[in-house]
Formats: C-alpha cells, sequence, structure tokens
C-alpha cells in the first residue's frame, strides 16, 4: 500500500490515495501503522477518498482507531496532496464529516474557512445543557480549571494557564479527554496568553494523546481568547504550538479562518 506522510506544524498524518487504494478496516489500520516504534509513525491515518460534493473527502482515523470528523492541519495537507496530485486550482474543496470546506491555497500557505464555532453546551456536546459554557470550574486531580468549550466540528475544553511548559499533560490530559461532562470525550487545549495577538498552546487530542499542533484546537483557542477578552474578534491571532505557527482569524461573519503551512515529508509503501 502506498502512502505520504505530511504534516502541519507538527500535526501528522499518514494519507492514503484511495482513488488508487483500497482500505478494508482503517481502524484497525489506524492503530498499526500509527505506532511510532512498530509502523510508520503518526497522530493518525487520513483516507483521501473521491466525493461526489467536492475535490475529495477526508476521512480520519486517530492513532487509537477512533474516527475525527475534522481535523485543521489535515485538511490543508489534503487539500495541499489534491493541487499537488490532482488538481491545480487556487481554491480546493474538501468533504469532510463537518461539512465541506474551502481552502485558498497560495505559496506555501493553505488558509481554510473552519466555519462557525459552536457554543450550545449540549450540542458541542458536554453534559452543561444549552447554555454557552464560559467560565466554568472544572476539577481535574483535585484542581479546578477554569473552561471554555466549544465545537469547530470536533469538541474542545479550552483553559487559559501560566507556565503551560511545566503542566504534567499525561497525567491530566486524559483526565480531561475522560471527564463525565464529556459524553464523547474532548480535546483539550492548555493557552498561555502572550500579547493581543499572540498566545501559545499546548493540546491534548482525544484518541492521539499530546499532539505538536491540532488545527481545530487552534482555532478553538482563537475563539476563546476573543470570547474572554483576551484577543479581538477580526485580528489575525497568532498560536504557537509546539510544532510550529498557526494563524486564526474570528470574522464579523462568524466565520473562522485557519492559515498555515502544509509540508510533505515522503512517500512509501508498506506491507499492511
Amino acid at each position: 500500500m502506498k502512502f505520504t506522510k505530511m504534516h502541519g506544524a507538527g500535526n501528522d498524518y499518514i494519507y492514503i490515495d484511495c482513488f488508487n487504494e483500497k482500505v478494508e478496516n482503517p481502524c484497525e489500520l489506524s492503530k498499526k501503522i500509527s505506532d511510532r516504534h512498530f509502523g510508520i509513525g503518526g497522530d493518525g491515518v487520513v483516507l483521501i477518498k473521491p466525493s461526489a460534493k467536492a475535490d475529495c473527502f477526508m476521512d480520519i482515523y486517530n492513532a487509537d482507531g477512533s474516527r475525527a470528523q475534522m481535523c485543521g492541519n489535515a485538511v490543508r495537507c489534503t487539500a495541499k496532496y489534491i493541487y499537488d496530485n490532482r488538481i491545480r486550482k487556487s481554491v480546493i474543496t474538501v468533504e469532510t464529516l463537518s461539512g465541506i470546506k474551502k481552502i485558498l491555497v497560495s505559496d506555501d500557505d493553505y488558509k481554510v474557512n473552519m466555519g462557525k464555532p459552536i457554543f450550545n453546551g449540549r450540542l458541542i456536546p458536554t453534559r452543561y445543557g444549552d447554555s454557552i459554557v464560559r467560565g466554568k470550574n472544572l476539577n481535574i486531580d483535585n484542581k479546578d480549571y477554569k473552561i471554555t468549550c466549544l465545537s469547530m466540528g470536533n469538541p474542545h475544553c479550552v483553559t487559559f494557564c501560566d507556565n503551560i511548559d511545566e503542566l504534567n499533560l499525561k497525567k491530566i490530559g486524559p483526565l480531561f479527554e475522560r471527564h463525565e461532562m464529556f459524553p464523547e470525550r474532548i480535546n483539550t487545549e492548555f493557552a498561555e496568553f502572550i500579547d493581543i495577538n499572540c498566545l501559545k498552546m499546548r493540546v491534548w487530542e482525544r484518541g492521539s494523546g499530546e499532539t505538536l499542533a491540532c488545527g481545530t484546537g487552534a482555532c478553538a483557542v482563537g475563539v476563546a481568547s476573543v470570547i474572554n477578552g483576551y484577543c479581538s474578534k477580526n485580528a489575525e491571532i497568532t498560536i504557537k504550538a509546539k510544532g510550529g505557527i498557526l494563524k486564526v482569524q474570528w470574522c464579523e461573519n462568524d466565520n473562522v479562518y485557519l492559515t498555515g503551512e502544509a509540508i510533505k515529508v515522503f512517500d512509501g509503501e508498506i506491507y499492511a
């Protein structure tokens, strides 16, 4: 089976062109080849499939085999793959489980309209009801964290902290992910305010653990920083992840735009 390894700000996936390849059991395949010691290594597997509605369909499986609805870094890399291998045009459309995303191709940057954030606690989903989940206390390992929750096509919990480099995410990350308030588990972003247009982020992704970056997570941090008064709407906000820099802009039309590089690492072939 042929594959392409790609990453956006270190958020790396194994991409399989299902225009040409057939995958029988994507859950088991992802668990097998995402392993960084016994497989190719990655945060998961992305199947690039034909679509009747867009240039392709992006089907994502996390490293633990669970299926994901959306990934901002993966959708940019998928657009790069389509641009490099199938259709050279300035706007690439990618169908996802969270709807069709449009990616603007400009030099080495890929800008995607991630759509509008969802704040209704029940729809994210959380067990906080229909209200906006902002400034809620969540007790994790005998410590209260103030959280803001929203969906960017998948569920996110953002908490603003000092000195995020010192956090023990291996310990607290799973406790956030599997907390009883999150019926479908949760992606958690730990954000540190740098200045009016810049934040630092670490992320614990459901199904993958700590990753070097998360596109929807960066968008969640950008939106949460606005509704909590750290940053301004319409401003381009720099999100510094462990794997690189992403740019987020929440515009007056309520759409969130994510910009960053999409990097091809190598092509390969594996017996799987």
